[in-house]
């Protein structure tokens, strides 16, 4: 009797020749569509130190080419060195009449990442699973991000007595732009741009990433 009451437990559990499963929480796809790069973030909202330590917390379960794991993190939030940061950090280069971010909407917490060794073909690799796997935890969590590579490496790195080279920032907060993604061919502008108060994003249609 047991044996048999776990067989229709299993089948209405799992059905018939295939396996049902429950969603919980958001998809990938839902996660990728809100992991956009945002260049302002509203004020009111402080991240948590334990926000980023929740951020950083995926980097001990991801791949790592060679499972070398040589990525490590400095974690700023307001008060604690974002200062330092804000003011060797570079955004929007395709919008330089903008001098984004714009005044009361700066990013006031980050991650540094940094490598234990020098940069190399599997660093990178590592360094763009690190990357995505932390933003997209970040929207899982409500929360925003953009991934910083124009900075001053060597006044960072002295601001904030790291004991390692940095390689990117990510800055963390709570988003107040409205991004919207827009598809074009492989042959026009892949440059972002801004109408009436809206960021567009360019992105090549699926059948033109195909060959």
């Amino acid at each position: 009797m047991a044996d048999n009451y776990l067989e229709k437990r299993y089948e209405e559990t799992l059905g018939a020749g295939h396996v049902r499963v429950k969603r919980v929480g958001h998809t990938l796809d839902e996660l990728i569509l809100r992991n956009r790069s945002y260049r302002g973030y509203l004020q009111d909202y402080v991240v948590k130190k334990e926000e980023l330590e929740r951020i950083v917390g995926v980097c001990n379960k991801i791949p790592s080419a060679r499972n070398q794991q040589v990525l490590r993190f400095r974690l700023i939030t307001k008060g604690d060195g974002s200062e330092k940061i804000l003011k060797n950090i570079k955004l929007g280069a395709a919008l330089p009449e903008l001098h984004l971010p714009l005044p009361g909407t700066e990013p006031e917490a980050f991650i540094v990442i940094c490598s234990t060794v020098e940069p190399n073909a599997m660093v990178w690799v590592d360094l763009g699973i690190a990357i995505q796997s932390m933003l997209l935890k970040a929207a899982e969590m409500g929360l925003n991000g953009i991934t910083i590579g124009a900075f001053n490496k060597a006044e960072i790195t002295t601001e904030l007595e790291l004991p390692y080279q940095p390689l990117m920032i990510i800055a963390i907060g709570k988003g107040v732009e409205k991004i919207q993604l827009t598809p074009i061919s492989p042959e026009e502008s892949h440059a972002y741009f801004r109408e009436d108060g809206i960021h567009y994003v360019p992105k090549i249609k699926i059948k033109d990433l195909i060959v």
